[in-house]
């Protein structure tokens, strides 16, 4: 099949285009009218006229549909119809992948499909909880609300999100940046000094040794290094897809010292957000917890989720399955008890959300400025000792000649 670019007319009198997959140009037409549009002109796409990506389709990021969700909320509240308001932003939109996703949304929404059917159609662009919480807007009438949630909790993400790319960009540059020092000097520097050494028949200690032997090794044998890099990523890759390496890596991220409590915020902050946004458009409990632990990526916070869930069910309080997982602060359960003594479950959650998305950026904070001078340190202490081996030899040498 080939595409064709068309501009048709719809039932209301609005113009569209975009896209449609047929075998030539009066299927297409057929197709068109099949999808309630009277089509204006129906040409075959151009090397020209066709969208190029290089890459790949361009990624929907948080920030993405954040903007999408204030934008789409504004526009329904301004009295715009569904269809009309999907046309709109794809108009605008940037994202070509998003632009895509919101045509073909639009299209299926004026066949008869829910707005929730629709977009269900795009898991790749639309999360599940997304979607359900548009079904549960349809259902109650109260969409541009679901809309505007939904806006609050991929603003949040994408922002949690941001302040860790950020603290880790210093502590990765610096490494690099050391690596390179590093592979200079063992591939120039230490050489030179090897085949000096190698002429004065000079008796080396061994740190020299070994410093001498990272470089040959370096220069003659940089492929089996990189061979071993590759392999070392690429196995804890796969490690990491297998149940068991899911596990250790989630433990770990919450154990390990100085990161773990930068991951339990944030897993807290995620949790809590998620279930506010899904209990305050009237979704049970049961079901809210379902689709919060698909969203978490630690496993460990998934597996607790979903055990609360069959505990729910059985009709215990949820603060109660929550304590006893022993993974989330304690102000977690204790807040959700509040809110299920007083009725208002979505309201303390949310104030758990607050409380921890500030945590968790002060956190990465503290951690990104504890990371700084230890990484210095300890790549610091790599290049001393190496230039320390280096000098050794010489340093004893002048000390001998001193006795004469």
């Amino acid at each position: 099949m080939a595409e064709f670019q068309y501009l048709a007319v719809t039932n209301n009198g609005e113009n569209v285009k975009g896209t449609v997959k047929a075998n030539n140009i009066e299927q297409a037409k057929v197709q068109l009218r099949m999808d309630g549009l009277t089509p204006i002109t129906v040409k075959a796409q151009s090397i020209f006229s066709k969208d190029i990506n290089i890459g790949g389709e361009k990624k929907v990021t948080n920030r993405d549909l954040s903007v999408f969700c204030r934008q789409f909320s504004s526009i329904l509240n301004a009295g715009v119809t569904v269809v009309d308001a999907l046309n709109m932003l794809a108009d605008q939109t940037q994202n070509k992948t998003l632009v895509k996703a919101l045509k073909k949304t639009s299209e299926s929404v004026q066949q008869g499909e829910t707005l929730a059917q629709s977009m269900a159609k795009h898991p790749k662009i639309f999360p599940e909880m997304f979607v359900n919480m548009i079904e549960a807007g349809e259902v109650s009438g109260s969409l541009e609300t679901c809309v505007i949630r939904m806006g609050t909790q991929f603003e949040k993400s994408a922002k949690l999100a941001g302040i860790l790319k950020k603290a880790s960009i210093y502590p990765i540059a610096v490494v690099v940046v050391a690596v390179v020092v590093l592979i200079v000097m063992s591939t120039a520097v230490v050489p030179q000094f090897a085949n000096m050494f190698a002429s004065m028949g000079t008796d080396l200690p061994g740190s020299t040794k070994a410093v001498m032997a990272i470089s040959d090794f370096l220069k003659e044998k940089w492929w089996l290094l990189i061979i071993i890099v590759i392999g070392l990523i690429a196995a804890f890759k796969y490690f990491g897809k297998t149940e068991i390496g899911k596990t250790v890596y989630g433990t770990i991220a919450i154990k390990v010292p100085i990161i773990g409590p930068v991951n339990i915020k944030t897993q807290s902050a995620s949790f809590a957000r998620t279930m506010s946004t899904l209990v305050s458009s009237g979704m049970g409990i049961s079901v809210a917890l379902e689709i919060t632990a698909k969203a978490m990526k630690n496993i460990i916070y998934r597996r607790t989720l979903q055990k609360a869930k069959i505990e729910v069910e059985q009709g215990i309080n949820l603060s109660v399955p929550i304590r006893k997982a022993k993974v989330y602060p304690t102000l977690v359960p204790n807040m959700i008890a509040i809110g299920e003594e007083t009725g208002n479950v979505e309201t303390m959650l949310d104030k758990v959300a607050e409380y921890f998305e500030e945590e968790a950026e002060l956190a990465t904070e503290s951690m990104s400025e504890m990371l700084q001078p230890l990484i210095i340190v300890v790549l610091g202490g790599l290049v001393g000792w190496m230039v320390l081996a280096m000098y050794q030899p010489m340093i004893s040498m002048y000390g001998g000649l001193g006795n004469l």
